[in-house]
């Protein structure tokens, strides 16, 4: 799959009172030379999919061409701008909003990455993560999956909200040099991993990651 060759930017500007607190530093953005054409090309082509999602959630998102406006708590925003300068520019395309975990999840492609910015809506913190959030019934906690080749990525992390931002549970280490790997969630505390050798011809690993009762994550199974 090609990531497209679009921003970098993560300039946060939020209304003059917000004041908003972020769980990770912004990435700079440095203007070296002109834009990238291919930021206007796929801008044209991103936009309008994207318009389609805000008619959901008119009132707390918008877009101005490169810049994304997020409704937080209080009446406060806050904006992520797009950058198409350098060569690991990235862009904000808005997903959803998701009301289990009072969080959008934007989606931030890059020419070769891909991840996801989890932005708290009562706070306008950030957080990435490399796999869409996936629920647990009780909503009690969500897993993602990262698992790529460029970057290599192997991870499945389970994550909860906590206070004003999010804490990690567990991560457990998967073999994406080799395999392809997906999880579900069985119960609230148990997760099934599949994982499909790249090469045919070879037999796939399957094993489950089970919460035990101290809160720790473990892994069993080949």
């Amino acid at each position: 799959m090609r990531f497209k060759f679009l921003v970098l930017c993560a300039m946060i500007a939020c209304s003059a009172s917000a004041g908003a607190q972020t769980g990770e530093e912004p990435r700079a953005c440095v203007a070296d030379g002109k834009p990238n054409q291919n930021y206007e090309l796929d801008g044209a082509k991103e936009w309008p999919q994207e318009a389609q999602r805000f008619k959901s959630n008119e009132q707390m998102v918008s877009r101005r061409r490169d810049r994304l406006r997020l409704a937080l708590d209080g009446g406060k925003t806050v904006e992520l701008v797009d950058c198409p300068y350098g060569a690991d520019a990235y862009q904000y395309l808005y997903e959803r909003y998701d009301q289990a975990g009072r969080f959008y999840v934007i989606r931030t492609p890059a020419h070769e990455d891909f991840s996801y910015t989890l932005v708290m809506m009562r706070t306008g913190r950030l957080f990435t993560v490399y796999g869409a959030p996936v629920w647990a019934s009780d909503k009690s906690r969500f897993l993602t999956v990262a698992c790529s080749l460029q970057p290599l990525r192997g991870s499945l992390a389970i994550q909860a909200p906590a206070d004003d931002g999010l804490k990690t549970e567990g991560e457990i280490a998967l073999p994406c040099e080799t395999e392809s790997c997906s999880a579900r969630w069985d119960h609230p505390s148990w997760i099934a991993v599949t994982c499909t050798p790249r090469e045919t011809g070879k037999k796939g690993t399957e094993f489950v990651v089970i919460r035990g009762n101290d809160g720790t994550w473990k892994r069993f199974g080949r």
